[in-house]
């Protein structure tokens, strides 16, 4: 890897700070960075009650759970948090990515020929305001974030549990 100083060589696309704003164009990674994080919440539960009736037709499919109906509406909607958890997740990673970019003091970037492999080191007022972007922008986001798998890592392991002991 060369560093190189001077004027910025980094692809615009390829920019922490341009994939912050991507992020926020994005339709799917912009539901948790909304000021209250509702978006987030309407768009999981959403997700949530249309997986639901779903889940319960595949779920009686089932011989066992077809003739015990607590059992087979806590599988139902243990089945349906899987999708929300899983969205959660790629939302997550999204953001943990760029927020690891924005605040590294360096810029790797890869472009087609000889550029395959650069860094370039980030002048001072630009990785203050990358640092200032990922603490105050991103940090928030990432809290809603957590919580919201944590929310759903329980629902998961709590309707498991209760699936076994009914």
């Amino acid at each position: 890897m060369i560093v190189q100083a001077g004027p910025c060589p980094v692809p615009q696309d390829q920019r922490p700070l341009r994939e912050y704003q991507q992020l926020l164009e994005s339709w799917f990674f912009v539901w948790p960075a909304g000021p209250d994080g509702w978006p987030l919440l309407r768009a999981l539960g959403l997700s949530f009650l249309l997986l639901l009736p779903v889940a319960l037709v595949v779920a009686t499919g089932s011989v066992p759970l077809r003739h015990d109906i607590p059992r087979l509406v806590v599988a139902a909607a243990t089945a349906s948090v899987t999708l929300p958890l899983l969205l959660l997740l790629r939302q997550w990673m999204g953001w943990t990515y760029v927020r690891k970019r924005l605040l590294a003091d360096q810029v790797y970037y890869e472009e087609s020929g000889w550029y395959d492999g650069q860094v370039w080191p980030k002048p001072l007022p630009w990785l203050q305001q990358d640092q200032l972007v990922a603490r105050h922008q991103i940090g928030p986001v990432l809290s809603r974030l957590r919580l919201g798998l944590t929310v759903a890592g329980l629902l998961l392991v709590a309707g498991t549990g209760l699936c076994q002991a009914l």
